[in-house]
């Protein structure tokens, strides 16, 4: 198929057939596996996918490609023409047969609305085994920082609060067509086993890791002002900036203003 890709959807579709086989081997697909891949483009990751699955389901934005598929009418397929950002993800979840294995998440995500779309699919973690995906790589490089580090945001400690995660991939640009300006990497999610915030919780880790972050060059006296009384921080963390606090300390501070 000749279609040429266009730039308001993000689309770099992956050629690589060593990258390709890569990450076929990560996601380890198996015939009762429950598995939306998300922006298809032109099958390199769809085709391998399906010699091993008995199911899986495409979720495109693109109708040109969205008809592609539907043509090619291969075994097992199902093609859903939508938004992954407004794409109802816990309802597919839940929608899995009672039999059918691990529930997973792929895709090469287009780069400009992999931040948002990593939020959306945070709703439904808890019905998801595991996410991987290609990302630039400087998004997966803040997801995996660590306290203390300049990558390390308010991305970072959102990620971190509800996932486990590895960079396991690094993808230079030659392995797309077009090429990209930037490199790619990919990452695996794993939701995490002891996550434990209610969502009167969630939402306070997002409001004041959201404030802490808001000017990521002030101490944390200015920045956490309005929740200073609250979260009796120390004189440490009072001359601190944002990217200093472990996320578990955020955890704590959420669990703090939500009670």
């Amino acid at each position: 198929m000749m279609h040429r890709a266009r730039k308001r959807f993000g689309q770099n579709f992956l050629q690589d057939s060593g990258v390709i086989y890569s990450i076929i081997a990560l996601i380890n697909p198996s015939t009762n596996m429950h598995v939306i891949e998300i922006g298809p483009g032109l099958g390199a990751l769809t085709r391998p996918l399906l010699t091993n699955l008995e199911h899986l389901d495409l979720l495109e934005i693109d109708r040109d490609l969205v008809a592609y598929w539907i043509q090619e009418n291969l075994s097992g397929l199902n093609v859903i023409e939508g938004d992954a950002l407004t794409f109802d993800f816990l309802e597919w979840a839940k929608s899995r047969p009672e039999n059918s294995g691990l529930c997973k998440v792929v895709g090469n995500l287009p780069y400009n609305i992999s931040s948002p779309l990593l939020f959306h699919l945070v709703s439904a973690a808890h019905v998801i085994d595991e996410q991987v995906f290609m990302l630039q790589a400087e998004v997966v490089e803040r997801m995996v920082s660590k306290a203390g580090g300049s990558e390390f945001s308010r991305l970072t400690v959102m990620m971190q609060a509800r996932y486990d995660m590895e960079l396991v991939l690094e993808v230079p640009p030659e392995a797309f067509d077009p090429k990209p300006k930037v490199n790619s990497a990919v990452v695996r999610m794993i939701p995490r086993k002891d996550f434990n915030l209610n969502s009167a919780q969630w939402a306070a880790l997002e409001k004041v890791v959201a404030a802490a972050f808001s000017q990521r060059r002030k101490m944390l006296r200015t920045n956490l002002a309005a929740y200073s009384e609250r979260l009796s921080l120390t004189e440490s963390e009072l001359k601190a900036r944002a990217q200093d606090i472990s996320v578990e300390r955020y955890i704590e501070w959420a669990k703090t203003i939500a009670a």
